[in-house]
């Protein structure tokens, strides 16, 4: 029976808003990790069957498909295919669905997921304008209200209860979580880093030093009594991740070493107005479906959009709290919206390899109310 491996993983670092790597066009960015892969694992890019690429900001610099422009601009033979994806904020992670289903099929036998955003030269929005994205039957069904992520994650944090403090609190560990990975080079081996005409960018870029007083200070942004501001929230970031995908027959055909297998993957729907709930029903469905109980699985991606997100699904699925994002999340790290999915689970990958831990899972919000969900096992 066909699986689906990931036989290796990479990614840019994460550069803040206008940062270091905001004066690389969002192709070039692509393609340097798509280079960086290939090479990594010693594959001629001419057996690669299709790039499957994640990006939210289909517009401007982004847009015309961008994982074939991003295949052809690394070099790559002419032959080789792209194709984007949009699922929001999990478009990357939907990717490796994707691909882990293209390969189980028959229809790949060896394919590339991943994702990128440069936020900073195509700004979230950018593909909206002046046009009414949800038509008056959509609006009439849900009393009137457009969804707004940023309302979304002040409802939860009312409707879990979560005191301001308490967002705080687990915004600034997010950030000493990052700083110690970093610090103890668990980062360096999954990251390949960007030459930029201002330098070389080597780290992430958005981790810093923080304290609950600090956070104090910063306003609340969607609503003027509310607890969600910029220090509690994903940082807008610029980056780009892909992973390298096949079967253990065919990684064995090419003497590729599989890191991991893709074991289960799933989607899930929920409440589009409060929006970024669905990770916890996507998570109870993955494991419902893979037969794994929740203390078998070692490690937990909750992508920190929010800081009220994996908290309350922390409060519904009752992991341990030590599992969870242990090298930090996108409060510290960013959120290069269509390249987190890839992002995330190339960092899930590495820590899983690097610590012996056969089950992992991860899980995203994303627009419209939905969830992707993974469990990826150890090889």
């Amino acid at each position: 029976m066909r699986d689906a491996v990931i036989v290796e993983a990479v990614r840019t670092p994460v550069g803040k808003r206008n940062g270091g790597l905001s004066g690389v066009h969002p192709a070039d960015l692509s393609a340097h990790v798509l280079n960086a892969l290939v090479g990594r694992a010693g594959v001629d890019p001419a057996l690669i069957d299709d790039v499957v690429w994640g990006c939210v900001g289909q517009v401007g610099e982004q847009t015309f498909d961008i994982a074939r422009t991003a295949a052809l601009t690394a070099g790559w033979p002419e032959s080789v295919t792209g194709v984007t994806v949009d699922r929001q904020c999990g478009s990357s992670q939907q990717s490796v669905h994707f691909a882990a289903a293209g390969l189980i099929a028959g229809q790949y036998d060896l394919v590339v997921a991943g994702g990128v955003e440069s936020m900073s030269r195509v700004p979230m929005g950018s593909s909206v304008g002046d046009q009414k994205p949800y038509p008056d039957t959509f609006l009439n069904r849900y009393g009137g209200v457009a969804p707004n992520q940023g309302v979304g994650a002040e409802l939860i944090a009312e409707r879990w209860g979560f005191p301001r403090t308490r967002l705080d609190e687990f915004s600034v560990a997010s950030h000493e979580k990052a700083a110690a990975a970093r610090a103890e080079g668990r980062f360096d081996a999954q990251i390949a880093p960007v030459t930029t005409d201002a330098g070389v960018v080597q780290h992430d870029e958005g981790v810093r030093a923080s304290t609950v007083e600090k956070l104090a200070t910063l306003k609340p942004v969607f609503k003027p009594d509310g607890v969600i501001h910029a220090g509690n929230s994903s940082q807008i970031s610029d980056g780009s991740a892909p992973l390298l995908m096949t079967t253990s027959e065919k990684a064995a055909e090419l003497g590729l070493t599989p890191i991991a297998r893709v074991h289960t993957a799933v989607l899930a729907g929920a409440d589009p107005v409060l929006m970024l709930t669905a990770p916890i029903p996507a998570t109870q469905k993955a494991l419902a479906k893979s037969g794994l109980s929740l203390d078998e699985i070692g490690a937990f991606e909750v992508n920190e959009a929010f800081a009220p997100v994996p908290l309350a699904w922390l409060a519904d699925i009752g992991a341990d709290a030590k599992t969870l994002n242990p090298n930090g999340g996108a409060i510290a790290l960013g959120h290069p919206l269509g390249g987190s999915g890839a992002r995330i689970m190339t960092t899930l990958v590495h820590h899983m390899r690097d610590n012996g831990i056969r089950y992992g899972l991860q899980t995203m919000c994303e627009g419209g109310g939905q969830a992707n969900a993974t469990i990826l096992e150890l090889l």
